[in-house]
């Protein structure tokens, strides 16, 4: 997966289009992630002990990777994400800009 935790992304369809967040998790099985206050679903939860009361608490659900973008950390655009090779190893390179993300 060339998104990985942390990354800036830009959300690029669905209902939070347009939208730019933080990634929280990534599930590369799935190719879904979650970002940060994107994709946020209500849900009823009951009580769990005698006396305390149900709440409605509000979750971000996982986006599928195709409906988001990188955002470059150097020229702030959202882009795409290619590979360069080093010694070190495979380097995430920026399509726009051609620098290492």
């Amino acid at each position: 997966m060339k998104i990985k935790k942390n990354d800036q992304i830009l959300i690029i369809s669905g209902k939070d289009k347009g939208k730019k967040g933080k990634v929280l998790s990534v599930f590369p099985l799935s190719e879904k992630l979650i970002v940060e206050n994107a994709n946020l679903v209500k849900k009823h939860r009951r009580p769990r002990r005698q006396g305390e009361k149900g709440q409605l608490i509000t979750i971000p659900k996982p986006l599928h990777i195709s409906n988001v973008k990188l955002i470059c950390s150097k020229c702030g655009q959202a882009a795409r994400v290619g590979y360069k090779m080093t010694e070190t190893g495979k380097m995430r390179v920026c399509k726009k800009c051609k620098q290492e993300i």
